[in-house]
Protein backbone atom coordinates (compact mmCIF):
# COMPACT_ATOMS: atom_id res chain seq x y z
CA UNK A 1 0.00 0.00 0.00
CA UNK A 2 2.96 2.25 0.57
CA UNK A 3 4.22 1.82 -2.85
CA UNK A 4 0.87 2.46 -4.29
CA UNK A 5 0.63 5.81 -2.48
CA UNK A 6 4.08 6.96 -3.42
CA UNK A 7 3.42 5.84 -7.04
CA UNK A 8 -0.53 7.89 -6.60
CA UNK A 9 1.70 11.01 -4.78
CA UNK A 10 3.85 11.47 -8.06
CA UNK A 11 1.55 10.65 -10.57
CA UNK A 12 -0.70 13.69 -9.04
CA UNK A 13 2.05 15.82 -9.06
CA UNK A 14 2.77 15.12 -12.82
CA UNK A 15 -0.82 15.87 -13.32
CA UNK A 16 -1.52 18.93 -11.13
CA UNK A 17 -4.12 16.78 -9.25
CA UNK A 18 -3.24 18.38 -5.90
CA UNK A 19 -6.10 17.32 -4.04
CA UNK A 20 -4.81 13.66 -4.67
CA UNK A 21 -1.28 14.71 -3.93
CA UNK A 22 -1.80 15.97 -0.44
CA UNK A 23 -3.98 13.10 0.45
CA UNK A 24 -1.94 10.34 -0.45
CA UNK A 25 1.51 12.21 1.10
CA UNK A 26 1.17 10.94 4.17
CA UNK A 27 0.17 7.26 3.68
CA UNK A 28 3.37 6.03 2.90
CA UNK A 29 5.07 6.58 6.66
CA UNK A 30 1.79 5.90 8.02
CA UNK A 31 2.23 2.48 6.48
CA UNK A 32 5.33 1.98 7.95
CA UNK A 33 4.35 3.21 11.49
CA UNK A 34 1.54 0.23 11.05
CA UNK A 35 4.58 -2.29 10.17
CA UNK A 36 6.90 -1.25 12.47
CA UNK A 37 4.11 -1.05 15.71
CA UNK A 38 4.26 -4.85 15.32
CA UNK A 39 8.00 -5.22 16.53
CA UNK A 40 8.80 -5.22 20.40
CA UNK A 41 11.15 -3.38 22.46
CA UNK A 42 11.71 0.31 23.04
CA UNK A 43 13.27 0.60 19.37
CA UNK A 44 10.00 -0.26 17.66
CA UNK A 45 8.10 1.61 19.86
CA UNK A 46 9.96 5.18 19.39
CA UNK A 47 10.34 4.60 16.08
CA UNK A 48 7.00 3.74 15.17
CA UNK A 49 5.36 7.24 16.90
CA UNK A 50 8.17 8.99 15.20
CA UNK A 51 6.89 7.93 11.80
CA UNK A 52 3.31 8.63 13.14
CA UNK A 53 4.49 12.17 13.71
CA UNK A 54 6.42 12.34 10.47
CA UNK A 55 2.91 11.56 8.41
CA UNK A 56 1.09 13.97 10.79
CA UNK A 57 3.82 16.36 9.25
CA UNK A 58 3.25 15.48 5.83
CA UNK A 59 0.30 16.46 6.04
CA UNK A 60 0.85 19.53 8.34
CA UNK A 61 3.66 21.33 5.69
CA UNK A 62 1.34 21.90 3.18
CA UNK A 63 -0.67 24.65 5.22
CA UNK A 64 2.34 25.63 7.15
CA UNK A 65 6.04 24.99 6.70
CA UNK A 66 6.63 25.92 10.78
CA UNK A 67 3.92 23.15 11.99
CA UNK A 68 5.32 20.77 9.76
CA UNK A 69 8.85 21.33 10.36
CA UNK A 70 8.04 21.21 14.47
CA UNK A 71 6.72 18.22 13.84
CA UNK A 72 9.50 16.54 12.11
CA UNK A 73 11.84 17.92 14.89
CA UNK A 74 9.93 16.04 17.05
CA UNK A 75 9.68 12.58 14.90
CA UNK A 76 13.97 13.44 14.62
CA UNK A 77 13.93 13.51 18.34
CA UNK A 78 12.01 10.27 18.99
CA UNK A 79 14.20 8.24 16.37
CA UNK A 80 17.67 9.43 18.24
CA UNK A 81 15.72 8.03 21.31
CA UNK A 82 15.02 4.94 19.74
CA UNK A 83 18.49 4.77 18.37
CA UNK A 84 20.02 5.17 21.81
CA UNK A 85 17.78 2.98 23.26
CA UNK A 86 19.59 0.37 21.07
CA UNK A 87 22.83 1.28 21.98
CA UNK A 88 23.27 4.07 24.98
CA UNK A 89 27.01 4.23 24.97
CA UNK A 90 27.72 8.00 23.65
CA UNK A 91 30.26 7.12 21.20
CA UNK A 92 30.97 11.06 20.56
CA UNK A 93 33.57 10.12 18.10
CA UNK A 94 30.86 9.24 15.76
CA UNK A 95 29.20 13.24 16.53
CA UNK A 96 31.63 14.89 14.75
CA UNK A 97 30.84 14.70 10.57
CA UNK A 98 27.34 15.26 11.22
CA UNK A 99 28.22 17.99 13.44
CA UNK A 100 30.47 19.57 10.77
CA UNK A 101 27.73 19.13 8.11
CA UNK A 102 24.86 20.84 10.61
CA UNK A 103 27.64 23.37 11.22
CA UNK A 104 28.01 24.14 7.78
CA UNK A 105 25.02 23.86 6.22
CA UNK A 106 23.21 26.21 8.75
CA UNK A 107 26.19 28.84 8.23
CA UNK A 108 25.50 29.11 4.65
CA UNK A 109 21.24 29.11 5.36
CA UNK A 110 22.00 31.70 8.29
CA UNK A 111 21.95 35.11 5.75
CA UNK A 112 18.65 33.53 3.64
CA UNK A 113 16.39 32.50 6.92
CA UNK A 114 15.17 35.56 8.30
CA UNK A 115 12.56 34.58 11.17
CA UNK A 116 13.53 31.28 10.59
CA UNK A 117 17.14 31.16 11.79
CA UNK A 118 15.70 29.84 15.26
CA UNK A 119 13.28 26.92 14.23
CA UNK A 120 16.15 25.70 11.29
CA UNK A 121 18.55 26.07 14.42
CA UNK A 122 16.48 23.57 16.20
CA UNK A 123 15.86 21.82 13.19
CA UNK A 124 19.27 21.45 12.40
CA UNK A 125 20.78 20.55 15.92
CA UNK A 126 17.55 17.03 15.82
CA UNK A 127 18.49 15.88 12.56
CA UNK A 128 22.54 15.84 13.82
CA UNK A 129 21.38 14.17 16.84
CA UNK A 130 19.30 11.29 14.92
CA UNK A 131 21.86 11.26 12.51
CA UNK A 132 24.72 10.56 15.05
CA UNK A 133 22.64 8.21 17.31
CA UNK A 134 22.01 6.05 14.15
CA UNK A 135 25.67 6.31 13.58
CA UNK A 136 26.39 5.26 17.13
CA UNK A 137 24.24 2.05 17.07
CA UNK A 138 25.85 0.47 13.69
CA UNK A 139 23.24 -0.53 12.29
CA UNK A 140 23.23 0.01 8.44
CA UNK A 141 19.86 0.16 7.43
CA UNK A 142 19.46 2.80 10.26
CA UNK A 143 22.31 5.12 9.43
CA UNK A 144 22.06 4.67 5.55
CA UNK A 145 17.73 6.03 6.39
CA UNK A 146 19.17 8.84 8.64
CA UNK A 147 21.06 10.11 6.14
CA UNK A 148 19.05 9.75 3.15
CA UNK A 149 16.08 11.94 5.29
CA UNK A 150 18.89 14.54 5.88
CA UNK A 151 19.76 14.77 2.26
CA UNK A 152 15.84 15.54 1.57
CA UNK A 153 16.09 18.43 3.80
CA UNK A 154 19.31 19.31 2.11
CA UNK A 155 17.81 19.46 -0.88
CA UNK A 156 14.22 21.09 0.54
CA UNK A 157 16.86 23.69 2.19
CA UNK A 158 18.65 24.86 -1.14
CA UNK A 159 15.06 24.81 -3.06
CA UNK A 160 13.55 26.72 -0.32
CA UNK A 161 16.12 29.32 1.06
CA UNK A 162 18.79 29.33 -1.75
CA UNK A 163 17.10 28.61 -5.28
CA UNK A 164 14.22 26.80 -6.61
CA UNK A 165 15.72 23.43 -8.05
CA UNK A 166 14.17 22.31 -11.15
CA UNK A 167 12.15 18.90 -10.22
CA UNK A 168 13.13 18.95 -6.76
CA UNK A 169 9.89 17.37 -5.41
CA UNK A 170 11.16 14.14 -6.83
CA UNK A 171 14.37 13.86 -5.25
CA UNK A 172 12.90 14.83 -2.07
CA UNK A 173 10.19 12.78 -1.59
CA UNK A 174 12.20 9.52 -2.70
CA UNK A 175 15.12 10.50 -0.56
CA UNK A 176 12.40 11.05 2.49
CA UNK A 177 10.89 7.82 1.95
CA UNK A 178 13.88 5.53 1.46
CA UNK A 179 15.19 7.11 4.48
CA UNK A 180 12.23 6.26 6.34
CA UNK A 181 11.85 3.29 5.15
CA UNK A 182 15.81 2.13 6.10
CA UNK A 183 15.08 4.07 10.10
CA UNK A 184 11.59 1.46 9.62
CA UNK A 185 13.47 -1.37 9.02
CA UNK A 186 16.44 -0.70 11.33
CA UNK A 187 13.79 -0.64 13.85
CA UNK A 188 12.04 -3.79 12.93
CA UNK A 189 15.17 -5.72 13.02
CA UNK A 190 15.69 -4.49 16.04
CA UNK A 191 12.26 -5.66 17.71
CA UNK A 192 11.93 -8.80 16.29
CA UNK A 193 7.93 -9.42 14.78
CA UNK A 194 5.31 -10.03 17.45
CA UNK A 195 3.44 -13.40 16.26
CA UNK A 196 0.70 -12.60 14.73
CA UNK A 197 -3.14 -13.55 16.52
Amino acid sequence: MAGAAALAYFAAHALGFEALRVAVKPVPALCLAAGVALGRGPVARLVALGLGLSAAADAAIEWSFVAGLALFLLAHLLYAAGFTAGEPRLRAARLLPFAAYGLGMYAWLLPRLGALRLPVALYVAAIVAMMWRAAARGEKAGLAGAVLFALSDTLIALDRFVSPLPGARYAIMVLYWAGQLGIAWSAILAGGRRAQA
